[in-house]
Parts: structure tokens; C-alpha cells; sequence
């Protein structure tokens, strides 16, 4: 059966499990752990997402991850190939480290988000890598003792999670022990590794169909919510995919949005290609890059080369691209 498409959902909560190779160690010591988490810090800001959890146990990690434009395969591309080879170097082995590809479950938030950041950070202690609550609390190699003020990692957005248990910190970090200790003897719980809607061999008209004959849901490994969480991800997903193939048939690609954008500025095509500090060009470049990251599919290095600009350029272009679209000041029909 073949592996189904990831789900990119902008502003979606992701729940990343990556295992070694035949389940075998992908974190040897200390030296291994603290390279892994500098290039997930480095990745995060590179891509614009966010870390509310995060647990390295020896054979695997987990991680939870809200995705920013960009997709989430951005941030895990840089942090999974960089850290293999690394490691094969670093430990003189060869050969893959990972055990297929890394799993990503998109989550619901309002029914999931804290779940998953109790369930993530209590790794450990199910793992046996610590005795108890206290033992996790020291634990240096997750986000829960971030979240607790014990240790520190700019890269880590602690203040959503920590919102959600009270306004003033001391409170909320109090209140977030006791509902991670309310946890602590659930044990495994695998329906936060998966779950929700499968789509049928119909596609979103299957899935249509199965609801109206009010058939039974099968789980999707992609996905961990409720029937309406997952039912407007598929249809979301799908006519994301839809309007991507019209536009390719309708030859959009990255000159014909050019001059898209330059008819919409009022700037002239060969303008948006200087180097120029000039406010309406600089905004100009910044949206050919935001929307054809989005709408056309056009990756960072793509656009890179086409403008012969640098990555974090682009990150910065689409980060712009994103403000200037928000704020309503142009608007592409297409």
C-alpha cells in the first residue's frame, strides 16, 4: 500500500516521532543530544515555527511543533539530514540512522495541545530514563524542565503553554506540575500517536459519501482529532492540492507571478530583480516569495536562486510577505 502525502497545514499542530534504524540509538551521549537540539534550535528560527515540546530518549524523540509558513518538512529536512551526518561521522558508521521516514500527526489543538505536551515531556519517566516527577524535573534533554524555569531555551515558545495554566508565572508553572503529575500513571496512550478519519479509496467525495451513509470512521495516522477537525483537514488539504495542479495548467509559475505582482505595485518587472532598499520593490520581492512559497509550491532554494538571494533572506522575505498580505495591503486573485 502506498505511504500516504504529508498534510500541510500553515499554523497547524504537529506531533513528530522519529525512531533509529531498527529502533537502535540515534543519541549515543551528551556530546550527540546537545548537537541534535542546536540544530533544531538553528531549524526553528531558520523556518518560523515553534517548539512547545520536545524529548530526546535514546533510540528516538518526540517533538511538538506549530508550523509557520513554510512546511514542517523544511524545519525537519535541515534538522534530520544535517544531525545524520554528523553522527555517522562523528561515530564512524555509515548507512541510514532513521527508521523510514518521521512520523507527523497533525493535531487538533483545543482537545490536544496540552495532552501532548504532558504526554511528550513524560517520556522519560515512561522510559524508565528517570525514578520519578523530580528526576523528570532535572531532566536536562526535554522541554519540561524549560517549561519549569530549571533550565533555558530561547528556541522553545514557552509562554502559549504556560498561558494556559494561569496569567502570572509562578502560578501557571505550579499548576502545569500538578497536571503533568495527574499524568504520570496513565501510561502509553496510543491514540495520541494517531487517529481520526481515513480517507477512502474515493477521496474527499468517499469520505462524503461514507458520511452521508453514516458509515463507520477508521483511524488516520495523520491526524488526531475529532470527525470535524479531521473532515475540514482532508477537504482542506485536498482543494489546497486541486488549486495547485489549476494553477500549474493554467501556467502560473514564478515569472507569470512577477508580473502579477509588478502590475499589482506598479513597479517594473526588471525593478524587482536590483538590490534596492527602495520600500514598494523590497515589498515587491517579499510577496512574489511569500505567495509563491504558498500558493504556487516553490521552494525556499528555488526562489533563492532566482533572486540570488541567501536562505535566511528568504525566510525573512516570506516572514515580510506574510505581514504585508495580513495587513491587507495587496491581495492576489488567482
Amino acid at each position: 500500500m502506498p505511504r500516504q502525502g504529508r498534510l500541510n497545514i500553515e499554523g497547524g499542530i504537529y506531533h513528530v516521532i522519529q525512531r533509529g534504524i531498527e529502533r537502535r540509538d540515534i543519541f549515543r551521549d551528551d556530546a550527540d543530544r546537545e548537537e541534535f537540539i542546536n540544530r533544531l534550535g538553528k531549524g526553528l528560527k531558520e523556518t518560523g515555527h515553534h517548539c512547545y515540546g520536545w524529548a530526546l530518549i535514546p533510540n528516538h524523540f518526540h517533538l511538538l511543533i506549530r508550523t509557520g509558513v513554510k512546511p514542517l518538512s523544511d524545519l525537519m529536512r535541515k534538522v534530520l539530514t544535517g544531525y545524520a551526518i554528523y553522527f555517522n561521522r562523528r561515530h564512524n558508521r555509515k548507512g541510514y540512522l532513521y527508521q523510514n521516514r518521521y512520523k507527523s500527526i497533525l493535531c487538533q489543538e483545543e482537545s490536544y495541545l496540552l495532552e501532548l505536551v504532558r504526554y511528550i515531556h513524560l517520556n522519560p519517566l515512561r522510559a524508565k530514563l528517570v525514578k520519578n516527577i523530580e528526576g523528570l524535573n532535572r531532566y536536562k534533554w526535554s522541554g519540561h524542565s524549560v517549561l519549569i524555569g530549571l533550565r533555558k531555551a530561547d528556541w522553545q515558545s514557552t509562554g502559549e503553554i504556560l498561558e494556559q495554566f494561569g496569567s502570572k508565572k509562578s502560578e501557571a508553572i505550579k499548576k502545569y506540575i500538578e497536571f503533568v503529575e495527574d499524568g504520570k500513571d496513565i501510561g502509553q496512550r496510543e491514540e495520541l500517536t494517531g487517529g481520526g478519519l481515513r480517507r477512502s479509496a474515493g477521496g474527499w467525495i468517499g469520505v462524503l459519501s461514507l458520511k452521508r451513509a453514516n458509515a463507520g470512521w477508521q483511524g488516520d495516522e495523520r491526524i488526531l482529532g475529532d470527525g470535524d477537525f479531521v473532515n475540514k483537514v482532508l477537504k482542506d488539504s485536498e482543494e489546497s492540492m486541486i488549486k495547485k495542479e489549476r494553477l500549474k495548467k493554467e501556467g502560473w509559475d514564478i515569472n507569470k507571478l512577477v508580473r502579477k505582482v509588478c502590475e499589482m505595485t506598479g513597479i517594473k518587472e526588471e525593478e524587482i530583480h536590483r538590490r534596492s532598499k527602495d520600500s514598494k520593490i523590497s515589498q515587491a520581492r517579499s510577496l512574489v516569495i511569500y505567495w509563491g512559497n504558498k500558493e504556487l509550491g516553490i521552494t525556499g532554494v528555488e526562489l533563492g536562486k532566482y533572486f540570488g538571494i541567501t536562505k535566511p533572506s528568504i525566510s525573512a522575505s516570506i516572514k515580510r510577505g506574510e505581514i504585508i498580505v495580513r495587513n491587507k495591503m495587496y491581495n492576489l486573485t488567482i
